[in-house]
């Protein structure tokens, strides 16, 4: 008990005939003399003490029983501790007036709050005496909810093993404290995401707990690192950061696409935002070779704006003359707003496929459907080249005059082992030669003719990209579905004139020399170059020719 020091003002009775001699001079009611001091006072007590209280409630304003509350008096004093009752009341009596107080408000699943106050100064003063610093009501969250966010680098895979930091805030309220009380009060956790670029954050409070604190303005603050893949120091990508309402998750709990640093269109019809393949992309399509570029057994990652309809990804994949299907297999996973699809052992390094990929939106059922192209191989791999086959194309029918041998004016088709460009900037074409005498002055000699080695003019080179499969017999071959041109091409052609033709019976001799480090002005405008964009200034040669029949008549 708090020990107060009184004076205690007694009034005595007068007496009628006690005398004159005692006087009230100052009114007060106590005859002047009788007692010191004569007047009554309010009195302090050598140490006024207050009291801490308040109640503590669920978000749904129930009372919430057994929470640990720990109270520090001031910087230094140790901390002591009281629990809740069942109505979620709790009380500290004997506190000092005057004192900064911080109270500590835990229990198992749910958010811890911190708050500061002040015990009035008046405390335990005469006659107040009731001093209290009223925590309260206090609402604390539960700790039950799950958040989950898909991230993806620029290139369009899974940002694996990217790390991001999630903030609930604020995670508990103080409804109606003194007005000398503050609060910090918030949840922060973190998360790895998985091999599809998942991030769940677990352990927070869910939206509909945010959502009723601060009028459903709480809300979650999301970082993401920047992404360091190959551990060089150096971040291949940028970090994010983006502020999500408790009440706006409410009305919409999808799961939310980070496709680093880019944002996530919103309201638009069903696209392909983000893809190894960029040819496959919507309105962000990219077709140089080195960002449609797939590793040996790597999947293609296709990150849709929206989820599709399970059952509605179609996929088509053919090689580069679009002659065959090949097997594919496809997975979609993170609730349709993700697909794989892997070619497994139907595709080879240092090659060209096509791909044709349709889906339908599980909102709104709009329909995507794009054609693309993808390249195979290790950017950092150096290309070695060579021409690989060589095939002329037969114009007369077998038993007439001119069939079977290389006549002036038919096509002779060269394929190279990898794909091969024409940049724009490259004026005029490289020249095709052969090692043989197909005119000239002198008989036997080569060099003295165009078109063979040693001489400065050749055949002009010229893509030949197919857009329907190259014919391999009497008949043409259709696509299997209908392809688009990427620019790279393995299959280019010449037209060869002589004045010497050349029989089947020369064909496994016949040599083919394609002059790259002949190109006209080539150190001014450039080079031919492969799909890895590595120059091309050595010369190859193909000996050996092959015959393509002529195409049979129309039935």
């Amino acid at each position: 008990m708090m020990k107060k020091h009184l004076v205690m003002a007694v009034v005595p009775f007068l007496a009628f005939g006690c005398g004159d001699d005692l006087v009230d001079a100052d009114g007060d009611g106590i005859a002047d003399g009788v007692r010191e001091p004569d007047t009554v006072t309010v009195v302090t007590p050598a140490n006024p003490k207050g009291t801490v209280s308040g109640q503590v409630l669920s978000t749904d304003l129930r009372p919430l029983t057994e929470v640990t509350v720990e109270m520090t008096i001031g910087s230094s004093a140790e901390p002591v501790s009281a629990v809740s009752d069942a109505k979620g009341n709790f009380t500290y009596k004997n506190v000092p007036a005057g004192s900064h107080v911080l109270l500590t408000f835990s229990k198992a699943g749910y958010a811890t709050l911190r708050a500061t106050a002040q015990v009035p100064s008046s405390a335990g003063n005469v006659p107040i005496n009731n001093g209290n610093a009223s925590f309260g009501p206090i609402t604390l969250a539960r700790l039950d909810g799950t958040l989950n966010f898909l991230v993806v680098t620029p290139q369009g895979r899974p940002a694996a093993g990217v790390r991001a930091t999630l903030e609930a805030t604020p995670v508990g309220a103080i409804s109606n404290g003194d007005a000398s009380s503050s609060m910090v009060s918030s949840v922060v956790v973190e998360a790895t995401a998985n091999e599809q670029g998942l991030l769940t954050f677990t352990g927070i409070p869910s939206a509909s707990e945010l959502a009723r604190l601060r009028n459903g303005d709480g809300e979650y603050k999301l970082w993401v690192s920047p992404m360091d893949a190959n551990g060089d120091g150096i971040p291949e990508t940028g970090g994010y950061v983006s502020t999500y309402y408790g009440a706006e998750v409410v009305a919409n709990s999808t799961t939310r696409l980070i496709s680093l640093p880019y944002s996530r269109p919103q309201n638009v019809p069903l696209s392909i935002e983000s893809s190894n393949v960029a040819s496959l992309r919507g309105g962000g399509a990219d077709f140089h070779p080195l960002r449609n570029l797939v590793r040996v057994g790597e999947p293609i990652h296709l990150f849709f704006n929206q989820p599709i309809q399970q059952g509605s990804l179609s996929v088509l994949m053919t090689g580069e003359n679009a002659a065959e299907l090949l097997p594919v297999t496809t997975n979609v996973a993170n609730g349709g707003y993700s697909a794989t699809i892997n070619p497994g052992g139907a595709i080879a390094d240092g090659k060209e496929y096509n791909i044709d990929v349709r889906a339908v939106s599980a909102e709104g059922g709009s329909m995507y459907s794009r054609t693309g192209f993808f390249f195979t191989g290790d950017a950092s791999a150096v290309r070695q080249m060579s021409i690989v086959e060589s095939k002329y194309e037969e114009v007369s029918a077998v038993g007439t005059l001119g069939a079977d041998q290389l006549n002036s004016g038919e096509r002779v088709f060269l394929s190279f082992n990898h794909p091969i460009t024409r940049p724009s900037n490259v004026s005029g074409h490289v020249y095709a030669h052969v090692n043989w005498d197909i005119g000239g002055a002198t008989p036997g000699v080569i060099g003295d003719y165009a078109g063979e080695v040693g001489h400065p003019m050749g055949f002009p080179l010229i893509e030949e990209e197919p857009t329907i499969p190259p014919r391999t017999g009497t008949r043409q071959e259709l696509p299997a579905f209908s392809i688009i041109k990427s620019g790279y091409t393995t299959r280019w052609v010449f037209t060869y004139f002589g004045s010497n033709l050349i029989p089947s019976t020369s064909f496994a001799n016949f040599e083919i020399v394609v002059k790259f480090s002949a190109l006209p002005s080539r150190s001014i405008n450039g080079t031919y170059e492969n799909y890895m964009g590595q120059p091309l200034v050595l010369d190859l040669a193909k000996t050996g020719l092959v015959q393509l029949p002529a195409l049979a008549a129309s039935p």
